[in-house]
């Protein structure tokens, strides 16, 4: 069990354990970490992953980051709606989707809590859903610079990892307001999957061109 106060966002990813489905909740700082963190464990590193077209600038961005290629499908219209998977790997971005009993089994699903259009409105924030244990005591300490949730000075720094953690005071504001999705009598309720407008990627040359370190 996570101590202090680190134990705030741990009652956070439990809640959304709850309300997701999912094994395992673990809270980040944005859903762009969470993908980059999600497709690093997937080992996508020189995998071709294809997403759509049409979606946030970033997702691209974290599959070159996580060493693979970008390859993207066609959509139509100019919106994307709701989640899909990242294929190739395991990882789904669900940026534009939140509901009860929304985790699909045997996947890392990349939810984002940023910016005016998300249900969960945490100003920043996101999180990975998964149901596999040696992921999730991965993820949670490669997201908070490779420390557990103790003082640093009594941890056992044995792991590298980023800084993507969620802070207490953001998940502390995501389990007050986590309570919207529920009726009164404690019935989870559901929520239309958020549809916005995202530039066709597969026009950016920035995305497809081969890495090679220099």
């Amino acid at each position: 069990m996570a101590q202090g106060a680190h134990r705030v966002t741990e009652m956070f990813e439990e809640e959304l354990v709850k309300y997701t489905g999912a094994g395992y909740a673990v809270a980040l700082d944005n859903c762009s970490n969470a993908l980059f963190l999600a497709l690093t464990y997937d080992k996508v590193k020189g995998k071709t992953i294809t997403i759509p077209s049409r979606t946030y600038p970033s997702v691209p961005c974290e599959i070159i980051h996580a060493g693979g290629k970008v390859a993207f499908t066609q959509v139509k219209g100019k919106t994307l709606k709701g989640a899909y998977q990242l294929r190739g790997s395991r990882v789904i971005d669900s940026a534009l989707r939140f509901t009860s009993k929304m985790y699909v089994p045997n996947s890392f699903t990349c939810l984002s809590f940023t910016g005016p259009y998300k249900h969960l409105k945490l100003g920043k924030g996101g999180a990975i859903l998964t149901d596999d244990l040696i992921a999730y005591s991965w993820f949670k300490r490669a997201r908070f610079s490779g420390r557990r949730e103790c003082a640093y000075q009594d941890d056992n720094l044995d792991c590298l990892g980023w800084n993507f953690y969620m802070m207490p005071e953001v998940a502390a504001r995501g389990l007050l307001l986590m309570q919207q999705f529920y009726t009164t009598k404690g019935k989870p309720l559901k929520n239309e999957d958020v549809e916005l407008p995202y530039p066709d990627l597969s026009k950016f040359p920035i995305y497809m061109e081969e890495k090679d370190g220099k």
